[in-house]
């Protein structure tokens, strides 16, 4: 459910009123993760690297109350669910994206990140959770990347991460990724509090 919000009733007051109205509110970290479990997982059960990271990635900021906000239109709204969004390589050519609902149940999440990709790829519609918090994703597995800065518009507020192709070392695999979000929804404490998290839920995934 989406629900506005009175920005100076939460903890975002003071951001919000400096941020909104900013005309560059975007913030980028940029981490290198260390993802040697989620290639082991990933040989082991079949299941892809992405849909491993993604729910990492939902697992990671289910934790925090700051990602279930959105500063939109100059409003705040609140979510009570949060999806995922992926790009599709679409089976006509192009690209599509397609909102994944996040689940604790990464048996579940993994089995909606099945058909609902497969269905994007073959029609090429995007598809969109209006009720869900959407984190944005892209991968570019093609080329190792150091950093990926998305658009600094304002139109686009959701929290967005990007990576490209893992980094097979000695002894482990590392990936960097870069992390966007508005100043407005969460400062860097929240932000480094989600990276820490992410590293964690990497690290300690058992499937």
């Amino acid at each position: 459910m989406k629900t506005e919000v009175n920005s100076q009733e939460t903890s975002r007051a003071e951001a919000f009123k400096l941020w909104m109205q900013s005309p560059m509110p975007m913030v980028t970290f940029m981490k290198t993760f260390n993802v040697s479990r989620l290639r082991k997982v990933s040989r082991k059960t079949g299941m892809k690297f992405n849909m491993l990271l993604c729910w990492c990635i939902g697992k990671a900021a289910s934790k925090i109350e700051e990602f279930y906000l959105l500063p939109e239109q100059w409003k705040l709204f609140r979510f009570d669910k949060l999806a995922i969004n992926v790009i599709v390589q679409v089976d006509k050519g192009g690209i599509a994206s397609c909102d994944i609902p996040y689940s604790d149940d990464i048996n579940q999440f993994n089995a909606d990140y099945i058909q609902q990709t497969k269905v994007v790829a073959k029609n090429g519609e995007s598809t969109s959770m209006e009720d869900c918090m959407i984190i944005g994703t892209s991968t570019l597995p093609q080329i190792e990347l150091d950093c990926i800065v998305n658009q600094y518009s304002g139109r686009y507020n959701n929290p967005f991460l990007a990576w490209g192709k893992y980094r097979k070392e000695i002894f482990k695999t590392t990936l960097p990724i870069s992390f966007q979000f508005h100043h407005s929804q969460m400062d860097g404490l929240q932000a480094c509090q989600f990276l820490n998290n992410l590293q964690n839920e990497i690290k300690n995934l058992n499937i």
